[in-house]
């Protein structure tokens, strides 16, 4: 599963650990989603959404192999 959260933090002006604060995480783990080698829970990935503003399919995009 591919994502935007790099984009929209960038957007947001936020650093990760900034945006790591204000969801409950720490900034290693904004890294690993960024990097796409962490698929964060349901309740973690609509956290962001309403953060940013979006919808999580607007942050989270499945792709064909997932």
């Amino acid at each position: 599963m591919k994502n935007t959260i790099k984009v929209q933090r960038a957007i947001h002006n936020f650093t990760q650990e900034e945006l790591a604060k204000k969801i409950g995480v720490s900034r290693q783990t904004i890294n690993t989603m960024e990097a796409n080698k962490y698929v964060p829970s349901t309740l973690l990935a609509l956290k962001l959404a309403r953060l940013f503003g979006r919808s999580v399919e607007d942050i989270f995009i499945l792709e064909e192999n997932d």
